[in-house]
């Protein structure tokens, strides 16, 4: 299927998601939903770098508070709409994260994932000792004004906003999976040293998709504090959203763009109805178990595991993986 087909097709389901959930009256379920989608932006996202290149990102959280906090200081500043702050946050995050893979990506194993880390600690101390974005304290957002599109409330407006970010980054995965650039970072992944000796442009790769994940990380983070009103550093930086990205593309499998978007759907949803019924600290639990029982019994994720029972999807998946001719000789 051609990309442009593929992105219609994907775009008008997520129009059709927005329709079928106008009618729902409950806003805890937006606010569950909205959860979901942004766990599939940051999973897909992190699996541009981590399962396409293999470079473990544990930045995560970082790149998200970017985009989360690029928000509110144009809010803070010139009441800036949702529009400009989504794609000033991506453009600002993309830009750190090619800035921070050129110093980083040189790296490897766990000497970058620390680096990463070490970027997320960095901007948590600069943003906690920066009272004009809140500071420990906090900031509010606070939207007013008539709802458009004849929305009932800005919760619903953003949640529709999230579903085509959602839908938007299943492209871009796609798109880098089934292109030139995709080939070229799986060859990265499979063999580094050997792809560099074919003539792959393995640094200029990795870099490109260092930004690419980095913005769609800040594209996130971006649209947060206009859906919940309120941010706060300490929830904005945990630990939690790395690991819930990295387990989501683990769980699902990070050689497609299928992995993240089952294991999100998957992690998040069990992890908003853990919420409800038992208790919001049974997330971690959740995320714990499941990565035990998927390393132990599914390395490769759901998909490793259907691509194993199903030999034309793994003589499929092995071919879309292999480096092009063209990209071999350059």
């Amino acid at each position: 299927m051609r990309t442009r087909t593929f992105a219609v097709i994907v775009l008008l389901v997520a129009a059709a998601v927005i329709a079928s959930t106008l009618s729902i009256g409950n806003d805890y379920l937006f606010f569950a939903a909205y959860a979901v989608l942004s766990s599939v932006v940051l999973a897909t996202a992190w699996n541009i770098l981590g399962g396409y290149a293999g470079y473990v990102n544990f930045g995560t959280a970082g790149f998200y508070a970017i985009g989360v906090y690029t928000s509110v200081v144009l809010y803070k500043a010139i009441e800036a709409p949702l529009p400009v702050a989504i794609v000033c946050g991506g453009a600002l995050a993309g830009l750190v994260g090619m800035g921070t893979g050129w110093f980083t990506l040189r790296l490897k194993g766990v000497y970058f994932s620390i680096a990463t880390l070490a970027l997320t600690l960095m901007l948590h101390t600069l943003v906690t000792n920066w009272s004009y974005v809140g500071g420990t304290r906090g900031a509010y957002i606070i939207m007013s004004g008539e709802v458009p599109f004849g929305l009932g409330k800005y919760q619903h407006l953003i949640f529709a906003v999230m579903v085509f970010l959602a839908a938007g980054s299943i492209i871009v995965a796609r798109y880098v999976e089934t292109s030139m650039f995709g080939r070229g970072l799986a060859a990265v992944r499979d063999n580094e040293v050997a792809a560099e000796c074919a003539g792959v442009p393995t640094q200029r790769l990795k870099l490109i998709a260092a930004g690419i994940s980095g913005a769609m990380m800040g594209v996130a983070g971006a649209v947060q504090p206009f859906f919940l009103t309120f941010v706060e550093p300490s929830s904005v930086f945990s630990l939690v959203i790395a690991i819930n990205a990295i387990a989501m593309s683990l769980i699902g499998g990070t050689r497609s763009w299928v992995g993240p978007l089952i294991g999100a759907l998957l992690l998040g949803s069990m992890q908003q109805a853990a919420t409800v019924t038992i208790s919001s600290e049974a997330n971690m639990l959740i995320v714990g178990v499941l990565l035990v029982l998927f390393v132990a019994v599914a390395p490769n994720g759901i998909l490793g595991l259907l691509s194993d029972k199903l030999p034309g999807l793994r003589r499929k998946r092995l071919v879309s993986v292999q480096p092009e001719r063209g990209l071999e000789q350059r």
